[in-house]
């Protein structure tokens, strides 16, 4: 392979000339004729038994060109991109201009990564939001465990809002019974607002064996362009009154929920957990403003591909999330009411930025020499592969290492500029006051937890 030219032809593109000469030609075309000859007929031979000069002869002298420039081509593009010092962001445009016996020339036009300038990535001032754990919010944590573990229970008294009564109804306008008016052992939450307004409170005080009616209209706005706005009676018979009954918050709901023996035990280990995510938290957030203030003092002409492809890129993640809930992409384009052209726009903003932030902070990689250890590669290999619960040696033979050292390299240049910043803390309250209190103190359970 030779590189004869290296010509940037517009801001982005490259245009190589590349000639593939002598030996390495005459090899490629020998495989050629080889793999080809048993399907070549050449009258007064057998089939695959015919001289190569009889076969040129018959065919032409370039018969075997063909393949053998597409054997050659690979290799030679990649040595010349190589040779060139290049980043191709897309495909190449190629074509062959010239081809004989001693070989082959072709010209490659590719977009490449385009040259990026970052101005003070050092020193860059930003606010680092503290959160604190208050005493409020594993009290939250605290309920929602026991409200996972409830028990409905039926009880011997009148129904309540909030109870679940199990109910039989028929349901009719001007005494005629109507389509879908009709359940027997319906479960119906009071105060969930499921029903028609009105239905559901004039259960409130009735018993298990109750039989009633209830007396609704149906709004105006109802699907079923019959019933809109109709006055209606419906015949309920109460089967059952049930209602939530939360365990109670004690050393024993902590044995039952976790690995703990005392509730004490479980508040620790909660309040452990949330200020991990809170420090999470805090950490992404200064790290995404200080991305932001990169983006701001970053000079870049970003090529439309890098952008298309990115877009790509995040369609295909969306479409595998979507998958994961048994629903397709254009189910839910359609449900959207949109079309894929319009659905993909809208991830156009998120994708130059995100290509934006790749580029600047690659640029930092290359201006502050950062090395990375194979160590530290094999970490990051390892990592994935607990994540996505591969086998290593999968996650290797998918993912490049050149890509996941470079991924580990940006990593390290993000931590750079964080401590380079000028980072001021901010304490974050879990509630904000709408007017100022006389009392100096904070309420008991909005202190931070101890």
């Amino acid at each position: 392979m030779n590189l004869k030219e290296n010509n940037k032809t517009d801001k982005n593109t490259v245009e190589l000339v590349v000639e593939v000469k002598g030996d390495e030609f005459k090899a490629a075309v020998d495989a050629a004729f080889k793999k080809n000859i048993k399907k070549m007929t050449v009258p007064g031979f057998r089939k695959g038994k015919a001289p190569r000069k009889m076969v040129e002869k018959l065919y032409g002298e370039g018969v075997f060109y063909d393949d053998a420039i597409n054997a050659l081509y690979p290799a030679a593009y990649d040595a010349a991109v190589s040779e060139a010092g290049i980043s191709p962001v897309d495909n190449p445009a190629v074509e062959v201009t010239s081809v004989d016996s001693e070989g082959f020339e072709f010209k490659a036009k590719v977009t490449v990564k385009p040259e990026v300038e970052v101005k003070d990535y050092k020193g860059i001032k930003a606010v680092k939001n503290v959160y604190n754990v208050t005493e409020t919010m594993v009290k939250s944590e605290i309920e929602a465990l026991r409200k996972q573990n409830q028990r409905i229970v039926d009880v011997d008294r009148e129904a309540k809002s909030g109870d679940t009564v199990n109910i039989d109804y028929e349901g009719s306008v001007d005494g005629v019974p109507f389509d879908g008016g009709k359940a027997d052992g319906y479960d119906l939450s009071l105060g969930s607002n499921t029903f028609i307004p009105g239905f559901e409170d004039q259960l409130i005080g009735k018993k298990a064996g109750d039989e009633c009616e209830v007396n609704v209209t149906f709004p105006e706005e109802y699907h079923a362009q019959e019933l809109k706005g109709k006055a209606a009676v419906f015949k309920v018979k109460v089967n059952t009154v049930k209602e939530i009954q939360l365990p109670d918050a004690d050393d024993e709901f902590a044995k039952d929920v976790s690995e703990f023996d005392t509730l004490a035990e479980l508040k620790a280990d909660i309040k452990k957990k949330l200020k991990e995510q809170k420090n999470a938290q805090s950490e992404s957030e200064l790290e995404s403003a200080l991305v932001d203030k990169l983006l701001e003092n970053t000079e870049v002409e970003i090529p439309a591909v890098m952008i298309s492809r990115k877009v790509d890129s995040m369609m295909a993640e969306f479409e595998q999330r979507l998958a994961g809930s048994g629903l397709n992409l254009n189910t839910y384009i359609q449900y959207m009411g949109t079309d894929l052209e319009s659905f993909k726009k809208n991830y156009e903003s998120e994708a130059q930025k995100q290509v934006k932030t790749r580029l600047a902070l690659e640029k930092i990689v290359e201006l502050e020499k950062i090395v990375v250890s194979d160590e530290d590669t094999d970490k990051e290999y390892q990592m994935i592969a607990d994540a996505y619960k591969m086998k290593l040696e999968d996650v290797k033979r998918f993912v490049p290492a050149e890509e996941i050292t470079m991924d580990v390299a940006v990593g390290k240049a993000v931590e750079l500029i964080k401590n380079n910043a000028e980072i001021t803390e901010q304490k974050q309250t879990a509630k904000k006051t709408a007017a100022k209190k006389t009392a100096a103190k904070k309420p008991a359970d909005e202190k931070e937890a101890e």
